[in-house]
């Protein structure tokens, strides 16, 4: 029986992840968490065989978690399920040390079989993630200006893209305004560029905008 614990700051998704998972006979629902710090801590006092992981919970964005979680349990497997965009998202989840990318629209027989395939030692990744990857990695003999952004970084670059200002951003991320200035700053010197209208326009022409 493999203990699987779930982290999601929604209680009804949280809900229907627990149901697909008593329902099948070799998965067991053994925790939940609503955030970042509440997984971590459960994970330090727990066994568990693998991890559901949402992205989107308040306080640490759900890669800094993974990060966290691959420091100090490097076996653990972690299957991301989120709604934000696959494109996007699931090689940075990849490349932070997750062993799958699973879009929470999937079918529960595709949960299923992704959850036994990382708990088993092998990667999970959706078919079309799979083919955009090959042809991102066949285009590009480098990284685009955007993919050199740390997990936080391109978090922050997200919203202030979607136009959120400094104190809100400060607000969501539970980082102080200074803080926030500082890494959009930064994000501007790596995109050698000098107003959020440079930023919003780059992510249009490159598809970052959901």
């Amino acid at each position: 029986m493999l203990k699987i614990i779930i982290a999601d700051d929604h209680p009804i998704v949280r809900r229907g992840l627990k149901q697909i998972l008593a329902d099948t006979p070799d998965l067991m629902p053994a925790g939940e968490a609503g955030s970042g710090a509440q997984l971590l801590d459960m994970l330090a006092h727990g066994d568990f065989d693998c991890v559901l992981l949402d992205l989107s919970m308040p306080g640490m964005h759900g890669l800094d978690v993974l990060q966290k979680i691959k420091r100090e349990q490097p076996r653990l497997p972690v299957l991301v399920i989120s709604i934000l965009p696959e494109d996007q998202f699931a090689e940075r989840a990849l490349r932070a040390g997750a062993a799958g990318y699973l879009p929470k629209e999937s079918s529960p027989d595709e949960l299923v079989s992704a959850i036994r395939k990382v708990c088993s030692g092998g990667k999970y990744m959706s078919a079309t993630m799979a083919e955009n990857l090959a042809k991102r990695i066949q285009s590009q003999s480098k990284e685009t200006p955007h993919e050199t952004f740390s997990p936080r970084e391109f978090q922050i670059f997200r919203m202030l893209v979607e136009g959120k200002g400094t104190k809100e951003i400060a607000a969501t991320t539970f980082l102080s305004v200074k803080t926030v200035s500082t890494y959009r700053s930064r994000i501007l010197i790596k995109m050698g560029m000098n107003t959020n209208a440079e930023l919003t326009r780059y992510a249009m022409q490159n598809g970052l905008l959901a």
